[in-house]
């Protein structure tokens, strides 16, 4: 049994594993596998070549659907990279004679013709302007008074937003309402020599509705309120505004709607900026959505000037412009916002 142990151990240890030797004639073989290897991973990664009849949607896995047509996106990128550089080498080539540049479209090159557009020499729309209620503050009768109030039990967020916009706007006061109703609000602020009140309404302790009233007569304007940023949540802003007042800057209200909301903003501001303080607000209507921004100038040199912001930032949709005060009931609409309009398109704009 010993001996018939170590002859078994012998066996064991001689066994090798045999190698198998390459012949020559196999060698360019397996070249020519690698090779078109090589060939097939190429055209993998140039694009995958389809039917012209082909749809992704065809594909009935979600998983391989999105991958296919993250492929089919980004092949069409490239194209498109492709021809913007053969027809910038085709324009480099012609020099003088190259054909002018096509003109981008976009939303607000291919806006509908509004017939409400105003034209600065227009009769009629001087005459209305100079007999609409804020004609007594362009006439400089009036000196705007602000008051700026929320709803009911405002949170942290919307008092400071309160508080901000009370520097930006001058002459501005911020009371709270105490669960009283606006309509008993409105007389008060009338005996009182208040031309504006000012609502910040809130949900889910975000500021979201703007209602802005004009006294005494009126108009009301209902906005919808986005994208608040406070001073402390901007980057590279400046130092608090100082007490001068502000110039104020009206960017596109070129329809009869948009002429009356600009004008209700303008009638915010005293009449006379005080350019030492260099502070500037702005509202810019772009597909009848106001951007508020308030900035202050920096001189660098004689020629060379910067602009920096000192907030707060929030934009605006209005949603309805009443005739008169406050009157949810009973009062008389001049404009109300419709989501479903028939006739309603990406590039018909109001204001």
């Amino acid at each position: 049994l010993h001996r018939l142990g170590e002859s078994v151990s012998k066996k064991r240890g001689k066994t090798k594993k045999v190698k198998r030797k390459v012949k020559p004639d196999e060698a360019p073989v397996q070249e020519m596998d690698q090779a078109e290897g090589e060939e097939t991973e190429k055209k993998s990664v140039s694009g995958p070549c389809f039917p012209p009849t082909f749809s992704v949607s065809e594909i009935k896995n979600k998983q391989r659907r999105h991958a296919m047509f993250l492929k089919l996106k980004e092949e069409k990128r490239k194209q498109k990279l492709e021809l913007k550089k053969k027809k910038k080498k085709e324009r480099k080539a012609l020099g003088d004679q190259a054909p002018p540049k096509e003109v981008p479209k976009t939303i607000e090159n291919q806006r509908i013709y509004d017939e409400t557009t105003v034209n600065p020499e227009d009769e009629e729309v001087a005459f209305d302007e100079g007999t609409d209620e804020f004609s007594a503050y362009f006439s400089r009768l009036t000196n705007p008074k602000v008051l700026i109030t929320t709803s009911d039990r405002p949170r942290g967020r919307t008092v400071r937003f309160c508080e901000q916009l009370a520097t930006v706007i001058p002459h501005a006061h911020v009371y709270y309402r105490r669960g009283l109703a606006l309509k008993r609000v409105i007389p008060q602020c009338v005996s009182r020599g208040f031309t504006y009140v000012m609502v910040i309404n809130e949900d889910r302790k975000v500021p979201n509705g703007l209602v802005l009233c004009h006294l005494p007569d009126g108009p009301t304007a209902h906005f919808k309120v986005s994208n608040v940023r406070l001073r402390k949540e901007m980057k590279r802003r400046g130092k608090d505004p100082t007490e001068h007042v502000p110039e104020v800057i009206l960017n596109n209200f070129s329809t009869r709607l948009g002429h009356s909301i600009g004008r209700l903003f303008a009638a915010l501001f005293p009449h006379d900026p005080q350019f030492v303080g260099r502070q500037v607000a702005t509202f810019h209507n772009q597909r009848d959505f106001i951007f508020f921004r308030f900035h202050r100038y920096i001189f660098k040199n004689e020629k060379k000037v910067g602009i920096q912001e000192l907030g707060p930032r929030f934009t605006l949709k209005l949603r309805s412009l009443q005739k008169g005060t406050f009157d949810s009931k009973f009062g008389e609409y001049e404009w109300v916002h419709k989501r479903h309009e028939m006739d309603s398109s990406r590039r018909k704009f109001h204001l």
